[in-house]
């Protein structure tokens, strides 16, 4: 799938591909250039601090960059910003901006619509565990109405500061009709965390979001080794979320930020050739006797969950080429069980209601041969069915209502 991306070559605008090598980096080759370079400095030098604190004024006022060079790491950084300056284009926003995990990311945006008095949050399960537990615990402040998608417009209250979704869910697979969305959350901002989808596969901001989230450890970075988050938004949210970075300190280090652009360049490349593989390996699944239930998003992608009849610790004790970890998004496969490890801090009904089951199990699929992997989950899976339980078909295919019903 190619996405226009504003920018333009010879006449025509970029696709999504080219944008993904080139974006952060255009202005690399008239400075002798050709990978980017790495600034690792925590604060610099400047012999006018009349004009330096004037700058710090400004961004006190207004979170804008400040202009000229910089002044120290918390504020910015250059390597940070040829990211940030990537996923924006990439996801089609004004501005993007970094923190030093998605959480980081997340809390940012919380905080700054605390800061205007609007500590509700309206909120769609499943989202992922870490994400659910910050909104339900009010952590930061916040109180959270949890509802269907069809409630999100009678949810709202005057304090009502974000509406948060996630689509393809974690971990059901869940997608929302996002457009739909955008319009009952009104005037309402909509975060909608696009981790699994990833640019490649869908744009929230085109269908209605304002601010689209990432843990930009799993697919942005891609190789397992970097951890980030990234809030692409308009620039005016942008600002509000670039003090509260200098406030708090959750930065992103400079060294994560080149990666995270290294890895931006491959991105296509990888998300599309470990989908295939996934489409393969849940049609295999949907048609084996010991998966009770598959699903896999409409939009593919490169994620499966999957319900078997028998024990999934047993399945995840056998696999052997399978990394059984938590994360996703690197290019090895993962397989984790949800109700043990990445939303065990859902409290169990809650967990169960949102279509997590005990037996549910997640599976990313990396860049290994589909045969390879399929050797390893049918060896794993075993006799995958308890005695004297028959089997039940397998269905394939998240719906919203999987993931987002009662």
């Amino acid at each position: 799938m190619n996405m226009d991306s504003g920018i333009r070559t010879g006449g025509r605008p970029r696709a999504l591909a080219t944008e993904a090598v080139h974006a952060g980096r255009d202005d690399l080759a008239a400075q002798g250039l050709h990978a980017a370079p790495i600034d690792l400095s925590t604060t610099y030098p400047s012999y006018d601090s009349r004009a330096e604190a004037a700058r710090i004024d400004a961004f006190a006022a207004d979170g804008a960059e400040p202009e000229g060079p910089p002044v120290y790491a918390r504020l910015g950084n250059p390597t940070v910003a040829r990211f940030e300056t990537a996923l924006a284009r990439l996801e089609g926003t004004d501005s993007a901006v970094a923190f030093a995990s998605g959480m980081a990311a997340l809390s940012a945006v919380l905080l700054v619509r605390n800061a205007m008095g609007l500590r509700h949050v309206v909120a769609v399960r499943p989202l992922y565990g870490c994400s659910d537990h910050l909104l339900n615990a009010g952590l930061l402040g916040s109180e959270v109405t949890w509802v269907d998608p069809a409630g999100i417009a009678d949810a709202l209250r005057p304090d009502t500061g974000l509406v948060m979704v996630e689509s393809p869910a974690n971990p059901t697979l869940a997608e929302l009709d996002l457009r739909a969305v955008a319009h009952a959350c009104g005037s309402v901002p909509l975060l909608a965390d696009n981790t699994f989808a990833t640019p490649v596969l869908q744009r929230p901001a085109e269908q209605g979001a304002r601010l689209v989230l990432h843990s930009a450890t799993k697919y942005l970075g891609g190789h397992g080794d970097v951890m980030g988050g990234v809030v692409a938004c308009d620039e005016e949210f942008a600002r509000q979320l670039r003090q509260v970075r200098f406030a708090t300190g959750g930065v992103l280090h400079p060294l994560a930020g080149y990666l995270l652009l290294r890895g931006l360049s491959t991105l296509p490349v990888r998300v599309r050739a470990a989908s295939a593989t996934a489409a393969e390996l849940a049609g295999r699944l949907a048609a084996d006797p010991r998966v009770a239930r598959v699903h896999y998003p409409r939009i593919g992608g490169a994620m499966i969950a999957f319900e078997v009849h028998g024990d999934p610790h047993e399945v995840i004790a056998g696999v052997r080429l399978v990394t059984p970890a938590v994360s996703l998004g690197s290019v090895d496969t993962l397989i984790q069980h949800p109700a043990s490890i990445s939303h065990r801090i859902v409290a169990a009904d809650d967990r169960r209601g949102a279509g997590v089951s005990d037996r549910l199990l997640r599976l990313s699929v990396g860049l290994e041969d589909v045969e390879d992997l399929w050797a390893d989950l049918d060896a794993a899976l075993g006799s995958g069915r308890p005695d004297g339980e028959e089997a039940h078909p397998a269905l394939s295919g998240a719906t919203a209502a999987e993931g987002a019903g009662a």
